[in-house]
């Protein structure tokens, strides 16, 4: 499970060979949820409002390279690491 980014304690990750619909997961302590790559809304677990709020911001910066790690994952090539927010 290669780690894309991580800030603040959270960790977003993505599966080689994950289901559809395009998305990453997102780790922070105990906590852990499926985040959907189109509309960053929560798939599949938990996140409190505020490690939502942050990783929501971060997405909204890098929306686009999540989906071409997405895409490079679908065609078996490695993910680019994606900067932290700051």
């Amino acid at each position: 499970m290669p780690e894309i980014s991580r800030f603040f304690g959270i960790v977003i990750t993505m599966y080689h060979s994950d289901h559809p619909p395009p998305h990453f997961h997102a780790r922070y302590q105990e906590q852990r949820a499926e985040i959907s790559i189109d509309d960053c809304e929560v798939i599949d677990g938990y996140l409190s409002a505020r490690v939502k709020r942050l990783v929501k911001e971060w997405h909204e910066l890098h929306r686009d390279q999540l989906l071409e790690n997405w895409r490079r994952f679908r065609i078996d090539e490695e993910p680019f690491k994606i900067e932290p927010l700051r």
